[in-house]
């Protein structure tokens, strides 16, 4: 097709290409060199030669000159936020299959072009490919738009090798993006917290939490990390506030088995929330979980204490472009796992402070889940005995965990429309719905290094400023059904 004429784009040209648009897919390197959206057929970078130079329009630029890059896994320094992507220039990488540097990468051809895309201030496209069944070659490549190389580098990979890396941040104005983040696990879930980039902080909660969490920014210059908070694991109460009296507990001896005789089963629906796959794991989203509690004569490994047994998974804090912090794993979280708690000052929601603006107030709304109101999704959970679901009062949020000041890692976690967290509220202590803790649950097996982010169940033009003024703030998570707006 090239040597009869039949590219659609036989020259190189530099940002979009009319009549290929921001997530338009294609199932092979072939594909995308027939339409010269990218022109080589293994490298991933391509770029314009020295022959571009003598056209007029191109006087101004030093060449060679990238024009797009592909993002498939091929190098394992590789780092890609979605929005924010640390890419590995080409060179010395081992092609035969097991991916790693065997030598030393060279400021020349598609690295020297990358440089001078910065120094020129010229875009590049991202185009990201992922393996895929339905593909005849095995992957499918989207385009995921226009991208700015603001940043170069020289350092030791991985394998120890001298590698370029390439900072890119994605242009505002396109269209949302379409895939999913994608990481390269093999590469960055280090052996040690010190092998981390852009390490800022080596554990943010200072030994509370049964792992380190460490801070990350590859993002700032000069890097900082998390400040202005205090790290708490738990929930604290505010001083005008005091708990309901400690619900009497069940009788059971060592575990809990028999759901016909233990009384927190019964509150549960005659049934046991949790199986105990992998530590402890929650069947589906409830209207609330009764957990057994302080007055409970089972064993502190009941399985029906899952949530109350701290972190089982290695998170990390980190810095975004667009989103502030943010938080990932390690390690692959199954679904119904529990990955944290949301604590912070539990306080009533009139009691919080309209003139200050706090971005971290979690609204304990168990009560508003159950009657479904406010376009929330009704849960599986028969509560009649406990409440009055026809009480009209209660259609606000009387309590709410304010973790401006102190908190958890979860203060954190972002924004998602197609979230892989979901939001659980859970009773141990006592049985006050109003008061319930707030634990988040893996909705789906997260792998490794991908974003943590559950639903804020905002309504949209539900938010007003501290001057009385309707508050409203795009939404950045890049999910195909994004809303647009977080509020």
């Amino acid at each position: 097709m090239k040597s009869n004429g039949s590219v659609l784009y036989p020259e190189k040209r530099i940002g979009h290409l009319p009549g290929i648009g921001v997530g338009d897919q294609f199932f092979s390197r072939a594909e995308m060199v027939v339409l010269g959206i990218h022109s080589h057929w293994l490298n991933g970078i391509d770029y314009m030669g020295e022959k571009y130079a003598k056209l007029p329009q191109n006087r101004s630029y030093t060449f060679p000159l990238a024009v797009c890059v592909v993002l498939s896994g091929i190098y394992e320094d590789d780092l890609d936020n979605s929005e924010d992507v640390i890419y590995t220039g080409q060179g010395g990488n081992d092609l035969l299959g097991r991916r790693h540097q065997i030598q030393d990468q060279k400021m020349e051809r598609g690295n020297l072009a990358l440089k001078n895309s910065m120094i020129c201030t010229v875009p590049v496209r991202v185009i990201r490919g992922h393996e895929s069944t339905n593909s005849y070659c095995g992957k499918v490549y989207t385009y995921d738009g226009l991208y700015k190389v603001v940043k170069y580098w020289a350092e030791k990979g991985v394998s120890g090798f001298t590698v370029f890396k390439y900072r890119l941040c994605r242009l505002e104005g396109q269209p949302t993006l379409t895939t999913n983040q994608v990481y390269y696990s093999r590469a960055q879930v280090p052996a040690s917290i010190s092998e981390l980039r852009g390490l800022v902080c080596d554990d943010i909660s200072a030994g509370q939490e049964n792992f380190p969490i460490p801070a990350t920014n590859v993002v700032d210059d000069p890097p900082f990390g998390p400040s202005g908070f205090a790290y708490s694991k738990s929930t604290k109460l505010a001083k005008n506030l005091k708990l309901p009296s400690v619900a009497c507990g069940c009788k059971c001896k060592g575990e809990c088995v028999d759901p016909r005789s233990c009384s927190c089963a019964r509150l549960n629906g005659n049934d046991f929330p949790y199986v105990r796959k992998d530590g402890g794991r929650l069947v589906e989203a409830k209207a609330v979980v009764f957990e057994c509690g302080p007055h409970c004569e089972c064993r502190s490994t009941c399985v029906n204490r899952t949530s109350q047994n701290g972190l089982r998974y290695r998170l990390e804090v980190y810095r975004t472009t667009k989103k502030g912090w943010a938080v990932r794993s390690w390690d692959t979280i199954p679904s119904g796992a529990p990955v944290c708690e949301y604590s912070g000052i539990l306080t009533k929601t009139e009691d919080i402070d309209s003139v200050v603006e706090n971005n971290y107030i979690f609204d304990i709304d168990c009560l508003q889940t159950i009657k479904g109101l406010d376009g929330r999704e009704r849960r599986p959970g028969d509560l009649s005995s406990l409440i009055d679901l026809d009480e009209k009062k209660s259609e606000a949020p009387e309590y709410c965990i304010d973790a401006g000041s102190i908190g958890s890692v979860a203060r954190f976690i972002n924004h998602s429309c197609s979230p892989n967290l979901f939001v659980q509220c859970v009773l141990s202590q006592h049985q006050d719905i109003k008061m319930a803790k707030i634990m988040l649950f893996a909705a789906d097996n997260i792998p490794p290094l991908q974003e943590l982010t559950y639903d804020y169940g905002y309504v949209l033009d539900s938010v007003v400023g501290v001057d009385g003024t309707l508050k409203k703030l795009r939404c950045f998570c890049g999910s195909s059904d994004c809303r647009k707006w977080l509020h």
